[in-house]
């Protein structure tokens, strides 16, 4: 048999086993004996279903149990890194906008709409999005170390270039292009790669390692800041932005010979990949578990990231957030340090995303032992509260760094946990878990147009009414409508197995 037609077969049968998981009803289920629950993964004992913890874990079995806690090839662990420093270059280029938005609009353009500095960052998060589903199949047929290098190329071409086409007085329109669209062409082929390949090594672990991977858009949200800042007050902008380019092409060109995926994970190449249903799997979309985690990634996005681009413009509206951005030439000349019950602003969006790494390796911990969907619905609720109820009552400095801090820790969980919360949707199989890179770039790609517009309409309202208490209500409120939908994921994912352990004992036959 050729090597072609062996891989249909093999995703034949993914298409099956996926199409015909848990169905309740199905002659499968009323075959068997009704003191067990049938699942893909044989029966499961009535008595170990007793409540709703024991079933999101004992109903969908994580692990293959002779499976080693941790991976014993190195390659594993250079994997790990590899996928951090992706990671670290692509939603951690979107996490440190917030500081190049601020320095934008005091110095390269003044007097211009918010609106239109937020719509930068946003396109950063929509070009990533949309491609995902792309990358995320590409992925799935082999081809990780063709898309780090295309991705390596195209992150090092934009930042370059912005740090040219700026001038003394700045162009927004050439800022968008290679700030907001080129960079952001080789940020998408690694930001679902970054996760996707280290999850090939990982079995036992795999929450807590996307965890470590995810940890590095905090990391980067704290370094790019800092450096940024620094090397403007020293060499100017522009200079700055080249030593910044320097040190995003070395670690991305460092990625390309270590993130490599484990050569025993399953291969899917399509025989022509010039048909729609190579990257969108239908199947996805009949899981509604699947559906309104979708959802869910929809609204956060749509929300999210408002908090994290008008954090410091917040800070400084309110007193205690201190600009200080000297320029070389005529520029310079601000005060050099903040008054009394001031900070500097910049380390507002600093210490959030330091802070969130321990939420993304915390979470990623938890969901290891409580199921991903069910850490990432209660992290997504308490996030919308601190920011309905934290963010709108800081009023000082203390109260500031208070939410800063604790929304950090649970901002990190809530955007490192989607991949993740997949494949606890998709289960322990190899097959289905060969699925991992395409229906998460499928749930990334349609909240794409959440993440372009969210922050813009955030934009907008603030201009428009003169206040930060709208985009604190529009991000809080689209937090919690996006936990709601993550309850309707659980509820959904146990469903089937809840009917079948509440229907009567077949009467027996004399």
């Amino acid at each position: 048999m050729s090597s072609a037609s062996s891989s249909q077969e093999r995703v034949n049968f993914d298409d099956r086993y996926l199409s015909e998981k848990r169905i309740p009803g199905s002659s499968r289920a009323s075959s068997k004996v009704r003191s067990e629950i049938e699942t893909p993964h044989g029966p499961l004992r009535r008595e170990s279903v007793q409540s709703l913890a024991a079933l999101s874990v004992a109903a969908d079995p994580r692990v293959d149990p002779r499976e080693p806690a941790w991976p014993r090839d190195w390659r594993a662990y250079t994997c790990l890194f590899g996928g951090f420093l992706l990671m670290f270059n692509s939603w951690g280029i979107v996490n440190a906008y917030g500081t190049y938005a601020s320095y934008y609009m005091q110095v390269l353009l003044p007097g211009q709409d918010i609106l239109l500095f937020n719509l930068v960052g946003s396109t950063q998060s929509f070009v990533v999005l949309i491609l995902s589903a792309i990358v995320g199949r590409f992925l799935d047929a082999g081809y990780s170390r063709h898309l780090v290098a295309c991705g390596t190329v195209l992150v090092a071409l934009g930042s370059f270039l912005l740090s040219i086409v700026n001038g003394e007085t700045g162009n927004y329109g050439l800022i968008w292009l290679t700030q907001g669209f080129v960079s952001a062409l080789g940020m998408a082929c690694f930001f679902v790669t970054s996760s996707q390949v280290v999850a090939t090594w990982f079995k036992a672990k795999k929450g807590f390692a996307i965890g470590i991977v995810a940890s590095g858009a905090s990391i980067a949200g704290l370094v790019y800041p800092y450096m940024l800042r620094q090397l403007i007050r020293t060499h100017g902008f522009n200079n700055a932005q080249r030593y910044v380019s320097t040190v995003t092409t070395i670690t991305a060109a460092l990625a390309i010979v270590i993130a490599r995926p484990n050569p025993a994970h399953h291969i899917r190449k399509p025989e022509t990949w010039f048909r729609v249903r190579v990257f969108i799997d239908t199947h996805a979309f009949r899981n509604r578990s699947f559906v309104w985690l979708v959802t869910a990634i929809c609204f956060m996005f749509f929300g999210f990231y408002s908090v994290f681009f008008n954090l410091e413009q917040w800070a400084v509206s309110k007193g205690f957030g201190f600009r200080a951005l000297n320029t070389i030439g005529a520029e310079s000349g601000l005060p050099s340090a903040p008054a009394s019950g001031q900070i500097h602003s910049f380390w507002l969006l600093a210490i959030m995303n330091a802070s969130s790494t321990i939420g993304r390796l915390g979470s990623a911990y938890l969901c290891d032992h409580f199921g991903a969907l069910n850490v990432h619905a209660v992290v997504m609720a308490i996030a919308s509260l601190l920011v309905l109820l934290l963010w709108t009552m800081a009023s000082d400095l203390s109260s500031a760094l208070a939410f800063v801090v604790v929304f950090g820790a649970f901002s990190g969980a809530v955007i490192g946990l989607p991949p993740a919360s997949v494949a606890y949707i998709l289960g322990p199989d190899p097959l289905a878990q060969a699925k991992l890179g395409q229906w998460t770039g499928m749930m990334y790609s349609t909240a794409a147009i959440f993440a372009l517009t969210g922050p813009v309409i955030a934009g907008h309202l603030i201009t428009h009414y003169d206040t930060f208490l709208t985009v604190q209500c529009w991000a809080g409120g689209c937090l919690a409508v996006s936990a709601m939908c993550l309850g309707m994921a659980i509820w959904c994912r146990q469903r089937p197995a809840v009917l079948q352990s509440s229907a009567p004992e077949p009467k027996e036959q004399v």
